[in-house]
């Protein structure tokens, strides 16, 4: 039975803009939030990208929307990139950057167990770079089924593991996703020893029948994770940041209307997530 939970509201929940992306461009997107009442929003690189950073920054600015993070950035890719990524993060207001290894293909193709033994000091190498920047890396273990092309780190397990062997770490913290961690076994402990370190928590749902493992999450309520009892555990772990929906349908909601969308987001706000 799920405990008690504190009672959301709309300055509680954080709309990815990713979550708008199959149907709006970044203005769009933004502009549409706003008018829904959302107050959070975390960026979608790529959006930037297509619309320019300075015309973006300018557009975010005339919204008065809140940024919780920028998504993504990627340890195989260089520190240049990563650098690159966290200027553009500070430049956004972005609380944090969310961070993921990568896939192999940036590597050059190296065999799974070599990618994983680069990961450690490249996460020591991000602290060290992000500290010039009012900015904090959350570092984000996806599926098992993107380890190839998105991921080396498959689990919470892997991730904190990494985490408490950097001791000296100030800039690094993790971002928990149910969608990407669902699976793991023993979840409320794993949570739970991740305490202070969870910067951000993303929620949808997984469809039973699933057609694509990026592109058909589903909305909270739809599928079969139970997002009121991870809610509880993050909770009671001591997270009491914004939930922040992270959607991506391109078969789904994204043929929908968007307004459609972000009603369906605010009205499964306590009730399923």
């Amino acid at each position: 039975m799920v405990a008690k939970l504190r009672k959301l509201t709309l300055e509680d929940v954080c709309v990815h803009q990713v979550c708008l992306s199959g149907q709006l461009d970044f203005a769009g997107a933004l502009d549409l939030l706003a008018r829904q009442g959302i107050q959070r929003t975390a960026l979608w690189n790529p959006m930037i990208e297509a619309c320019g950073e300075k015309v973006a920054k300018a557009i975010l600015n005339d919204s008065g929307l809140m940024v919780e993070s920028l998504c993504v950035a990627e340890l195989f890719a260089g520190s240049e990139n990563l650098k690159m990524m966290l200027e553009r993060a500070d430049k956004f207001g972005a609380r944090t950057l969310v961070l993921i290894t990568g896939g192999l293909k940036l590597i050059d193709g190296k065999e799974l167990n070599q990618a994983r033994e680069y990961v450690l000091p490249l996460l020591a190498e991000a602290d060290e770079l992000a500290r010039p920047f009012d900015v904090l890396l959350a570092f984000e273990p996806l599926h098992p089924m993107v380890c190839g092309n998105r991921s080396v780190i498959s689990s919470l397990a892997e991730a904190l593991s990494l985490l408490h062997q950097l001791d000296a770490a100030h800039q690094l913290g993790l971002a928990i996703d149910s969608y990407a961690l669902w699976w793991e076994h023993d979840l409320a402990t794993k949570i739970v020893a991740a305490g202070k370190l969870i910067l951000n928590y993303h929620v949808s749902d997984w469809l039973e029948d699933t057609r694509h493992i990026r592109l058909d999450r589903g909305m909270p309520g739809e599928g079969q994770i139970d997002l009121l009892q991870w809610r509880q555990m993050v909770e009671q772990a001591g997270y009491n940041g914004p939930v922040e929906l992270e959607i991506f349908s391109d078969q789904g909601w994204w043929k929908r209307p968007p307004k459609e969308m972000l009603k369906a987001i605010i009205d499964g706000m306590n009730r399923y997530y």
